[in-house]
């Protein structure tokens, strides 16, 4: 039992524990880590786009459940939903509990609702089925950024993160791919959307094994009580490491930091230190969630509108013009990651919000002046978001490192149900109504000016970021979580809560 929850007086302990981890080298152990829980944003792509494609089928009366095209929506933000109440319930729970536990709760939340929906029967049960899976996605959110960004050593924490997060797409391509094969002819509608809902499932499962063999979070163990567990996992880790080849220099206690546990902080707690020890760092993360969150929703839930509306493409062709924009989205976070451990954070964060947005503000008044097609269109798509991509994994990875480890899940739950507030709701249906302006089918003359005036804001938005990040973001390449920001539970932290070498600019 830990001292604060046991009524004696913390103990303090001395701890090499993050030293120790930030400087093994990279092996199959880390691999483990990556693969098995960064499954989760895998996960997150497959579920919205299996959604997004199986909503035709929904509205059938033979073999659908008769939806209509708003109660499709409505399941959208059913999901959407349930990701900002599992964000919040379980990023507290995953700061009170531990990494390891809510990483192996949330994915099995995540497979029970996503499988039940296979088996609705009408439009609430599908709202409720899409709800719950929803809450177990924004849940691994905040426990796997969390763990992932303990367990990962400091030179590789940046390229691994955004890496991560852009997985989102390879989850989307998949069930891309998918849905043109259950949503042909070649298989019944009442099966196609059932079947689509089992994908995820059958891929978790897979990877639920995977997660039996990652350990708790050594940094967590240690901040909440837990030394000589910690001190445990860390040398299993290091025996792991040994066996694959690697030598492993002793840590001198000079890097050891001292550590006494605190009890749970309450919501008046956490408000004075985000706005009050934080204030800054507050608003970068709060600007970089906002402005990528808003671009992603904008164009991503509007893009078959603007194939079908200004382009003339048939609903049936538009997945395949979706390939190779989710193409660019994952190379985006795969190859530019590594700049962000090398060039830096504040530098890259600046170069692609900064440059995405460029491109979009110039493609908004090629647009207007209808000289693009739709495979041009959707090249200029993939090279905008080849580098949003990246710039909107790197926000998830600045919000997860620049706090202190006692409050880092409640960091990622709080700034992603902003910013899905923010994106998820107003976006959407921003340019819904902004497309349906130009004056659909019935027009002579398709008015492109509203859209074009929603894309420059779309723009602006993504470079404005970017000059905050620019401006007042923090230099945290290869640098360990505790000199970003001190633990709270550190003795003799500074009042400001960072060290000199993490201090924000």
């Amino acid at each position: 039992m830990s001292a604060a929850t046991g009524g004696q007086a913390p103990v303090t302990v001395r701890s090499t524990v993050p030293a120790r981890i930030d400087r093994l080298p990279w092996t199959q152990f880390h691999w483990l880590v990556v693969v098995g829980l960064g499954v989760s944003w895998i996960l997150d792509g497959l579920e919205i786009q299996i959604v997004a494609l199986n909503g035709a089928a929904l509205t059938h009366e033979e073999g659908g459940l008769s939806l209509s095209t708003g109660e499709v929506g409505a399941l959208g933000s059913a999901y959407l939903a349930g990701q900002v109440v599992g964000a919040l319930v379980f990023g507290r729970l995953t700061d009170k509990l531990g990494r390891r536990r809510l990483f192996i709760l949330t994915l099995l939340i995540y497979l029970v609702g996503s499988g039940l929906g296979g088996f609705a029967w009408d439009f609430w049960s599908l709202a409720v089925f899409r709800f719950i899976a929803g809450t177990g996605i924004g849940g691994e959110y905040t426990a796997i950024n969390s763990a992932i960004d303990e367990l990962i050593p400091s030179h590789y924490r940046g390229r691994v993160d955004i890496a991560v997060n852009g997985t989102y797409w390879a989850g989307a391509l998949i069930g891309n791919i998918a849905g043109l094969y259950l949503y042909s002819e070649s298989v019944p509608v009442q099966w196609g959307w059932r079947i689509g809902f089992f994908i995820g499932p059958l891929l978790g499962l897979v990877v639920i094994f995977l997660r039996r063999h990652i350990p708790e979070s050594p940094r967590w163990l240690v901040t909440h009580g837990r030394a000589e567990e910690a001190e445990r996992t860390i040398e299993d880790i290091e025996e792991r490491v040994r066996h694959s080849g690697a030598h492993l220099e002793p840590v001198p206690d000079s890097k050891a930091l001292e550590i006494k546990e605190l009890p749970p902080l309450g919501f008046r707690q956490l408000t004075r230190t985000f706005f009050g020890t934080y204030p800054k760092r507050s608003l970068l993360g709060f600007t970089m969630m906002v402005t990528q969150s808003f671009l992603y929703n904008a164009i991503f839930f509007t893009y078959a509108l603007v194939l079908t509306t200004f382009y003339g493409i048939d609903q049936g062709s538009v997945p395949w013009y979706f390939i190779p924009f989710a193409f660019g989205n994952l190379l985006g976070p795969l190859l530019l990651g590594p700049l962000f451990d090398t060039v830096g954070r504040r530098k890259m964060i600046f170069a692609t919000y900064g440059g995405s947005g460029l491109l979009l503000f110039v493609t908004a008044f090629l647009f207007n002046a209808q000289v693009l097609g739709a495979v041009s269109q959707t090249v200029l798509w993939c090279v905008i978001f080849f580098f949003a991509s990246a710039g909107a994994s790197s926000a998830y990875l600045t919000v997860s490192e620049i706090f202190p480890l006692e409050l880092r899940g409640q960091a990622i739950s709080y700034f992603f149900a902003i910013s899905q507030g923010a994106g998820g709701v107003v976006a959407p249906w921003l340019f819904g109504r902004l497309i349906d302006a130009a004056g659909g089918e019935d027009a002579e003359v398709l008015n492109t000016v509203p859209l074009m005036w929603g894309y420059i804001i779309g723009a602006v938005m993504m470079m404005a970021g970017g000059i905050v990040a620019r401006v007042i973001g923090v230099d945290a390449e290869r640098k360990s979580l505790e000199d970003i920001a001190t633990p709270l539970s550190a003795t003799g932290a500074p009042a400001g809560g960072t060290t000199a070498g993490g201090r924000s600019r």
